[in-house]
C-alpha cells in the first residue's frame, strides 16, 4: 500500500511515467525509482528541466487567470493534469471566478488518487476527473463526467499544457487537438505549451531518447510545428512565444531564465 491509498498493484512503477518524473522535477515525493532514474539521467544531461517544469506551471496559472478574467471563460477541460501541484487550475479559476466548472483528465492511477483528495472545488463551481488518455479523444468527450459538469454548448477552455510532447506523429496529435476542438462551440479557447529543440536540438534529442527508452512516446517540436496546432484559430497576443514570455507578471517579467532553460513554447488562441 502507498501513502495515499492505491496498492502498488494499481500502479506500474516499474517503468517510469510522466506525470511521476514531473513532479520529480518540481521537487514531489509521488514517484519511484524508475522515474527517480530517468529524471535524474534527464537531469544531467539538462538541468534546466525543473526551470522548464517551473515555468510550465506559472504559464498555465497566467493563462487560467486571463481566460476567467479577460476572457470571462467559466469552463475548463484540463487534459493531462499531472499529480496535483497547489495551486491547481481550479484554484486559479475558482479565486477569480467561484462559479468555474473544471473537468480533469489524466491516464495514471496515482493522478486519480490525487484529484479525489486534493481537487476540492468551491460551493458555486464543480470540479470533476476522467480517467484516460489524450490519444483516445472519443472516450474523454463520451465521458459521463464531462456532461454532467460541462455544458458543451457554452465556451469552454482546453488545456493541453506540456503534454503533446509525449504524442507521437504516429499518434497523430494533430487530428487529435482538432477532434478536441471540434466538439467545443465558438468562443471556446485552446491553452498549450509544448517542449522544443528550437534552443538546444542536440540536447533535446538525446533527452526525447530517454524518454523513449523508457517507454514513451516523446517527440519535441520546433515553434512551426507548434503553431500548427492553432491553425484556424484566432492566436491572442503575444501569439506562440516562449512560455516565461507570454503575457508575463511580475514575477516572470523579473525572472532571469533564458529561453534555451525553458525551451517551451506556448500560446493561447480563441474559436471563432
Amino acid at each position: 500500500m502507498t501513502d495515499n491509498g492505491l496498492t502498488l498493484g494499481q500502479i506500474d512503477t516499474s517503468k517510469p511515467h510522466t506525470a511521476r518524473m514531473y513532479d520529480y522535477y518540481l521537487g514531489g515525493k509521488d514517484n519511484y525509482e524508475a522515474d527517480h532514474e530517468s529524471a535524474d539521467h534527464v537531469i544531467s544531461l539538462f538541468p534546466a528541466i525543473k526551470v522548464c517544469a517551473r515555468t510550465n506551471r506559472s504559464f498555465m496559472h497566467r493563462a487560467t487567470r486571463w481566460l476567467a478574467q479577460e476572457a470571462g471563460i467559466r469552463q475548463f477541460l484540463d487534459i493531462g493534469t499531472g499529480i496535483p501541484t497547489e495551486p491547481n487550475l481550479h484554484q486559479v479559476a475558482q479565486s477569480i471566478a467561484p462559479d468555474a466548472r473544471i473537468v480533469y483528465t489524466d491516464h495514471d492511477p496515482i493522478v486519480l488518487t490525487h484529484a479525489q483528495a486534493l481537487l476540492h472545488s468551491t460551493a458555486e463551481g464543480r470540479t470533476a476527473y476522467i480517467q484516460a488518455d489524450v490519444r483516445e479523444p472519443e472516450r474523454i468527450l463520451s465521458a459521463p463526467e464531462l456532461h454532467e459538469t460541462l455544458d458543451l454548448s457554452r465556451p469552454v477552455a482546453l488545456s493541453l499544457n506540456a503534454l503533446l510532447h509525449f504524442v507521437s506523429d504516429e499518434f497523430k496529435p494533430y487530428e487529435i487537438v482538432r477532434r478536441l476542438l471540434d466538439a467545443l462551440p465558438s468562443g471556446s479557447y485552446l491553452v498549450l505549451s509544448h517542449c522544443t529543440p528550437d534552443f538546444a536540438p542536440e540536447t533535446w534529442a538525446k533527452l526525447v531518447e530517454i524518454y523513449r527508452n523508457g517507454g514513451i512516446p516523446a517527440q519535441v517540436r520546433s515553434r512551426a510545428e507548434v503553431q500548427a496546432f492553432f491553425a484556424g484559430l484566432e492566436l491572442v497576443e503575444p501569439g506562440v512565444e516562449v512560455a516565461h514570455r507570454w503575457k508575463p507578471d511580475e514575477e516572470a517579467a523579473a525572472s532571469t531564465v533564458t529561453d534555451a532553460e525553458v525551451s517551451l513554447w506556448a500560446g493561447v488562441a480563441r474559436k471563432p
